[in-house]
């Protein structure tokens, strides 16, 4: 089942005060459905970012083995063809890793469904701001870290920034802190939403995410 809830927040401005006016998601999420939904997202995220290039060669494509080592008949040994029989050392590998494609399908009606379900489920550790394009005019790690502390962030939790629109210097400002991620909205995926502890977005990545995961 399919619930939709809509979710008031509070706008910050960059020295940490709250704006007059407010923002809300609304969030279509999964209901009794939801573990399983979010669950089957991670899984297909995780499968597609496998390479599959593992690679072992069978007997076929081993180097040598064209010559009968020895005599058939008369000297006690098993009988052999070739010295690159997957039985002696140097041969082929049996039923080896081949190069293969671990992509798993996923309709995009499902994969929004599981962002929008997993953004509600963390909404009380979500944190609205204004936009920080023109704040940033150059790289500064202590101007970033001075912003969090007004915001009242623990530096301590894994915090994932989304962006409305990639700014190279505040990912530069923001690439020295190991618990800090930088992510546009364009990009938004399960795996950084799960393992992040806060998730600061601008007001307009929200407003946008919002008109786009609801379709």
């Amino acid at each position: 089942m399919v619930a939709q809830i809509e979710v008031e927040y509070d706008v910050y401005d960059v020295e940490g005060k709250k704006n007059t006016e407010k923002t809300s998601i609304n969030f279509k999420v999964a209901t009794t459905t939801s573990s399983y939904v979010v669950h089957r997202a991670m899984i297909h995220q995780l499968a597609n970012r496998r390479q599959g290039t593992a690679s072992t060669k069978t007997r076929s494509e081993v180097r040598g083995g064209g010559r009968k080592p020895y005599k058939q008949k008369g000297t006690g040994r098993a009988r052999a063809g070739s010295n690159r029989s997957p039985l002696w050392k140097g041969g082929g590998v049996i039923f080896g890793p081949k190069p293969r494609s671990y992509a798993q399908k996923m309709n995009r009606k499902e994969w929004r469904l599981a962002l929008r379900t997993l953004l509600y489920n963390k909404s009380n550790n979500i944190k609205i701001i204004e936009t920080l394009s023109d704040t940033f005019n150059t790289v500064s790690t202590k101007q970033f870290i001075l912003m969090l502390k007004t915001w009242n962030i623990n530096l301590s939790e894994k915090i994932l920034l989304i962006l409305d629109n990639p700014n190279p210097n505040l990912y530069l400002s923001a690439r020295n802190i190991p618990q800090v991620k930088t992510i546009s909205r364009k990009n938004l995926n399960i795996l950084d939403i799960l393992n992040a502890n806060i998730l600061i977005m601008e007001k307009d990545a929200a407003l946008k995410i919002n008109e786009g995961f609801n379709e």
